[in-house]
């Protein structure tokens, strides 16, 4: 592996060497790991820094393979930010092929909520960031990180982080607030992969879903048919799926429940910017408002 990772370095620096001189601009530039990431960070660097995601949009997170041009990307970068909560397995080595560049895990601070079963129990869930009030504590430390670093550019970053976060408040905070006013009865999340429990902390939501985190064997006859129970056990009026995964297993719960396929829920990932979630501030509303709209139906 160390072998190949060295020649995909040697071609990379082939492509950089072989770039125009004064092609990067004089501003510092911010890697992140996910589209994520560097949507929470342009917003809160502005026209101050430039940043790339590593990755790009609908990517799968968990066992993403960096490829050569990944390299070329993040090859320059001045800082790089990431999540960690073990979510970026790839992350360490990526970063060993690199010059030396600081980096920055984002998750710091956050009160992290372990993964309830699977190969994964008892290790922390790492989409911390569907949480809104744990979304302010990645807005601080992406503030906080890129002063650091660019320090004469300080007063910028932490003006616009306190805007960022207010816009997001605004946006999600009456979601969260509509879908606390249903009935506890009918505050449940289904979906296929557990990447929700910072989500549904937030909005009093409890949790069934087919496997808890990225699993090799998902949507199994048994992982179906447990599901399937609890639908019918709590009434739960709807089911969803992720963006990044198959929904076949969602919808035949629906289909043998009578309860609704309430839609797609975003995640890991940004769409491109002509799709549905091109930012962060997207993914949230989008996904609150599928989630509100699903279990609203036959309300009342």
């Amino acid at each position: 592996m160390r072998i190949r990772w060295l020649a995909t370095l040697t071609g990379t620096l082939a492509l950089l060497l072989a770039a125009p001189s004064d092609a990067r601009e004089p501003r510092m530039k911010v890697a992140t790991t996910f589209t994520v990431l560097a949507d929470m960070a342009q917003n809160v660097a502005g026209d101050a820094a430039e940043v790339v995601s590593i990755t790009r949009p609908g990517a799968e997170i968990h066992g993403y393979e960096p490829t050569p041009r990944d390299i070329v990307r993040a090859w320059d970068a001045d800082l790089i930010l990431w999540n960690g909560l073990n979510l970026e397995l790839w992350f360490a080595q990526f970063l060993d092929n690199l010059k030396d560049v600081p980096s920055v895990t984002l998750s710091d601070g956050i009160d992290p909520i372990a993964v309830a079963g699977g190969e994964y129990r008892g290790k922390p869930n790492p989409h911390a960031w569907m949480g809104l009030d744990n979304a302010l504590i990645y807005i601080d430390n992406i503030a906080h990180a890129l002063a650091t670093h660019d320090p004469a550019n300080a007063a910028t970053y932490r003006a616009n982080a306190e805007s960022y976060k207010a816009r997001l408040r605004e946006a999600i905070g009456p979601l969260r607030d509509r879908i606390a006013a249903l009935p506890e009865d009918r505050r449940w999340l289904v979906t296929c992969e557990g990447a929700f429990p910072y989500l549904a902390r937030d909005f009093g939501l409890k949790e069934l879903y087919l496997w808890p985190m990225n699993a090799d064997q998902v949507g199994t006859p048994q992982q179906v048919r447990a599901v399937i129970d609890g639908v019918r056990q709590h009434r739960i009026p709807a089911v969803f799926c992720e963006s990044t995964v198959n929904n076949a297993p969602a919808r035949q719960i629906a289909r043998e429940t009578g309860a609704a396929y309430g839609g797609m829920l975003y995640v890991d990932s940004l769409s491109t910017r002509d799709g549905p979630v091109p930012t962060y501030l997207d993914l949230m509303r989008v996904t609150a408002e599928t989630i509100a709209a699903g279990l609203e139906q036959g309300d009342g």
